[in-house]
């Protein structure tokens, strides 16, 4: 069980609600959508159809499910919209979740230090 105070949790969800534009998808086993929510429109996801192909949706995720056991995390993913998100990929009972958070901060970041490290090289 959580071993956390519930002021602690309840920042942290607030926190990735608010912050980090929380999402989510589930997807049953056969590939199929069958529910969502969350700040979708932030990674340009829109329309989602319950009982249609997950991949036909959200092109990012063909190939990669249904998911085994275990959780894959992929970093700063760009997705068909430009956007750049952290996706935590994880199974249940339910299905396979898929949870996106705004990794743009991240992707800035980077980029800046990609960009010192090449103008050091440069001198």
């Amino acid at each position: 069980m959580l071993d956390f105070p519930v002021p602690v949790i309840a920042y942290l969800l607030n926190f990735m609600i608010e912050q980090r534009s929380l999402a989510y998808l589930l997807v049953n086993k056969d590939g199929y959508l069958s529910a969502w929510g969350g700040k979708l429109s932030v990674y340009g996801l829109t329309n989602l159809q319950e009982g249609k192909k997950v991949g036909q949706q959200v092109f990012f995720l063909e190939g990669l499910l249904p998911l085994d056991d275990f959780p894959l995390f992929l970093p700063c993913i760009k997705t068909e919209y430009s956007i750049c998100a952290d996706v935590h990929i994880f199974s249940s009972q339910e299905g396979d979740w898929v949870l996106l958070l705004d990794a743009t901060w991240d992707e800035i970041h980077v980029g800046m230090i990609q960009q010192q490290v090449n103008s050091s090289r440069l001198l």
